[in-house]
C-alpha cells in the first residue's frame, strides 16, 4: 500500500537564496515567502506548494550537459513563446548553454546560481 504523501516543496541548493529567489520571482510572477531569509527564501504557488532555495557553503554550480558536478535537478516550465520567454529570462540574469538538444520543443537555460532549467513549448489554454 502506498503512503499517502503530498510533494509540497522543491528546494535549490544555492549559495545566495535571495537573489535567486527574486530571479524565479521576476521569471515566474510567484509571491515570496514572508518568513524568506539569508540563509533558506522560498516562493508560494497558488496551490500551496513552494520552491525553496537554501544556502549552502561552498557551493558549486551544476555544469550542464558535462557531468564534472552532474545537475542533480532540474525545473521545467511552460511557456505560449519560447522566443519572448527566452528574451525576458536572458534579460534577467539567466544563461544559455551551447548544447540544446530539444529541436525546438523546448529550451535549456542556466539560473544565476547555474542549475539547469528548461523551459517548454504550451498552448495559452494549457498555462494558468
Amino acid at each position: 500500500m502506498a503512503l499517502q504523501m503530498k510533494l509540497n516543496a522543491v528546494t535549490l541548493d544555492c549559495p545566495d537564496p535571495l537573489a535567486l529567489a527574486a530571479f524565479y520571482q521576476q521569471a515566474t510572477g510567484l509571491e515570496p515567502h514572508p518568513k524568506s531569509d539569508a540563509e533558506f527564501a522560498a516562493l508560494n504557488c497558488e496551490d500551496g506548494m513552494f520552491i525553496g532555495f537554501q544556502r549552502v557553503e561552498d557551493y558549486r554550480a551544476p555544469h550542464w550537459p558535462d557531468q564534472t558536478v552532474p545537475q542533480q535537478i532540474h525545473l521545467d516550465f511552460a511557456v505560449e513563446d519560447l522566443d519572448e520567454a527566452e528574451a525576458r529570462l536572458l534579460e534577467l540574469g539567466a544563461g544559455k548553454p551551447a548544447n540544446q538538444p530539444g529541436e525546438g520543443r523546448w529550451r535549456v537555460f542556466t539560473d544565476p546560481a547555474g542549475h539547469p532549467f528548461c523551459l517548454v513549448r504550451a498552448k495559452a489554454s494549457e498555462l494558468p
